[in-house]
């Protein structure tokens, strides 16, 4: 009954627009889908103002790594190379020459 109480008297925050499309557009990015084929197409919703898009398309557009394609149905592609520190390491062979057979 104390925990009822005390979540009632603390107020729930709501998110801003901005917030929201912020999120989901790092979602779509962060997918690991799109992770994968480094490319992912943001359609614009009904309930994306036109300030929260111009403002999350200009922090995008700022991102030296991405390129953005702005389609004639309103959606955003953005793509990005490849980075180093995404590239799988490269086999370490050495370690096997090391080994010492297993005494059992």
């Amino acid at each position: 009954m104390a925990k009822q109480k005390k979540a009632a008297a603390q107020p729930r925050q709501e998110m801003t627009g901005l917030e929201r499309l912020g999120l989901r557009v790092s979602a779509m990015i962060n997918h690991p889908l799109a992770q994968i084929q480094r490319w992912v197409t943001i359609h614009r919703l009904d309930t994306d103002g036109d300030v929260e898009w111009e403002e999350v398309m200009g922090l995008l557009s700022e991102t030296p790594e991405l390129d953005m394609t702005f389609n004639d149905d309103g959606s955003v592609t953005v793509r990005w190379e490849k980075q180093e520190s995404e590239e799988a390491p490269e086999a370490v062979d050495e370690w096997e020459s090391n080994e010492e057979a297993a005494p059992f």
